[in-house]
């Protein structure tokens, strides 16, 4: 595997939907041939943290992709909404601004168990999508 490195930022609110989401990440860049010194993890409180974190590691330019991990689940209040709208233009923003593979491994779902059934459950694994994801556009990245 090439010595492309990647950051993931995993949100801790949620945890035992992001626990899972982060274990399938790594696991399926251990399966592609990565090595834990080309893969980077950060923690942040919750999802609105992602972008900022995002941009401080894209700023760095030592990462060729970024993944973005949380679990938004929609609860009786419009906050849901104002999240989740906050953390995908703000991961869009940091993706065009910096010219890096922001990947949005970010779940939005109505219930908890939609957000269990996109992590090992009958809608697969988003977080090994994401690795998959941040590959083909690091492929993609070098060819232009």
């Amino acid at each position: 595997m090439k010595q492309w490195k990647c950051a993931i930022v995993v949100s801790q609110f949620n945890q035992s939907i992001t626990d899972k989401l982060l274990a399938g990440t790594l696991q399926r860049f251990k399966e592609l041939g990565f090595q834990e010194t080309q893969l980077t993890v950060l923690t942040v409180p919750g999802a609105v943290e992602i972008p900022l974190t995002a941009q401080l590691l894209a700023k760095t330019k030592q990462y060729h992709s970024i993944i973005c991990l949380s679990a938004i689940i929609r609860g009786e209040t419009s906050h849901y909404d104002y999240v989740c709208e906050q953390v995908s233009q703000g991961c869009q923003r940091v993706m065009l601004d910096f010219d890096i593979p922001v990947i949005f491994g970010v779940l939005t779902t109505e219930n908890f168990a939609q957000a269990e059934d996109r992590v090992g459950g009958k809608e697969g694994h988003k977080g090994m999508d994401a690795a998959d994801t941040a590959v083909a556009m690091m492929r993609i990245m070098e060819q232009i």
